[in-house]
């Protein structure tokens, strides 16, 4: 049922991963890395539910949201290498972002999700994600759903086509978000993972993403926060406006060969477990093997800046923090041994962080859908197995870990 490997001393990271699968779930991966050494590599369960195809080694997912911080590495590399300045207004390097109201957000605020674009008002389809210049003009267009940097609302889908139009300005040979990485990040590293999966990529390393059907899902909105649910639940909300752009009959449609080869930067990641473990491996170390830099490193471990009109996010309404496109331990949600943990959950249960105090990296990617917001049950059980895996190793914890309150990003 299972397969794969981990170091001495995780063998509870192994067992909660096999508990998963008495629990329900379909196929997934989980991987870890600690000071630089892999000490986790699980998969197990099957990749196609019609067929029982069983999940391989070598087989890919489709992460979601999970996407947004592998995108947000791209833009990282690019400020170490000095193309982009975080506080430079966005209208600098693509001056027709400013129209509608626009001129005076930052890239900061941009990667916040503080720049009131969570919705896209021009209709996109698989076509138009496929030509930038259209769908750079199409974006740019947007006017802000509130006052640009006033307060902040999660751009669940637009984020990545706007990261995506900054990348080709920033970058001297002009290159999509997709290749980039391609070139500047999995060709380094060595990852499977890829934004826009090539034409030949071979269809039996694929995972399929189950179907749930509407009757089927109901039963699971319980798992949302209840503000949320119902705001997803009105056609006439931002929260269902923000995710209803390209138009989907369901998230699993995402899963779909007409989206898989499409930039989609936001959602639209796939690869193993064990590549997106790896990339952020290397931004929890010293970030020698990239050529990072220090600043770099710092902007991300550094705690999100407050919102001037508070943390509750406009558009998942719930307290969120954000910073520099990823996630940051605050609140609830408190991933990693302090505020210098970074990371992105992905819709369906897949999540993935940095924990720079203890160059720890950790990934898990299923194919079964899930629907909670945060801390779905079961990589919450393999990140806490894997925690105290790593603090009977004798790693040097953060002074704030367990200690209620510690956390300085107090939502």
């Amino acid at each position: 049922m299972i397969d794969g490997f981990v170091a001495p001393g995780y063998e509870p990271v192994r067992d909660e991963f096999a508990r998963n699968f008495e629990r329900g779930e379909l196929g997934a991966a989980c991987a870890a890395f600690h000071r630089g050494d892999k000490v986790v590599d699980l998969w197990g369960g099957v990749r196609d539910a019609r067929t029982g195809a069983p999940w391989e080694r070598n087989t890919v997912v489709l992460v979601y949201s999970t996407s947004k911080g592998l995108s947000a590495m791209t833009l990282a590399l690019a400020h170490s290498r000095g193309w982009l300045d975080y506080d430079v207004r966005v209208a600098e390097v693509w001056p027709e972002f400013a129209q509608g109201g626009k001129a005076s957000v930052t890239v900061r605020q941009l990667l916040g999700h503080e720049a009131g674009l969570p919705v896209i008002d021009e209709p996109l389809d698989p076509d138009k994600l496929r030509d930038f210049d259209a769908l750079a003009a199409a974006i740019a267009r947007q006017r802000p759903l509130w006052e640009p940097g006033t307060r902040h609302g999660y751009h669940g889908v637009s984020l990545g086509w706007y990261e995506g139009e900054l990348m080709r300005r920033v970058d001297p040979a002009r290159r999509s978000l997709g290749r980039f990485l391609a070139e500047e990040l999995a060709g380094p590293l060595e990852l499977d993972f890829y934004i826009g999966l090539p034409p030949d990529f071979p269809r039996e390393r694929l995972a399929r993403i189950e179907r749930i059907s509407p009757l089927r899902a109901v039963p699971e909105l319980r798992n949302m926060p209840s503000r949320m649910a119902l705001a997803l639940a009105n056609p006439r909300s931002v929260s269902f406006k923000a995710f209803a752009n390209p138009r989907l009959r369901s998230f699993a449609d995402l899963d779909r060969r007409e989206f898989r080869g499409v930039e989609f930067p936001a959602g639209g990641g796939i690869g193993t477990a064990r590549s997106i473990a790896r990339a952020y491996a290397a931004f929890a170390g010293d970030g020698s093997e990239l050529g990072l830099a220090e600043t770099t490193l710092a902007e991300l471990k550094a705690p999100p800046r407050r919102p001037p009109r508070g943390w509750r996010d406009e558009v998942l309404k719930v307290d969120t923090a954000f910073s520099l496109g990823f996630v940051k331990r605050a609140g609830e949600f408190r991933f990693g041994a302090s505020h210098t943990a970074f990371g992105h959950p992905g819709a369906g249960g897949s999540f993935a962080y940095a924990d720079p105090d203890r160059e720890l990296a950790f990934a898990y990617t299923p194919n079964r859908l899930g629907f909670h917001l945060v801390d779905d049950p079961r990589e919450k059980a393999l990140r806490d197995a894997l925690d105290r895996c790593v603090k009977a190793a004798g790693a040097p914890l953060s002074p704030d870990l367990g200690r209620p309150g510690g956390d300085p990003v107090r939502l």
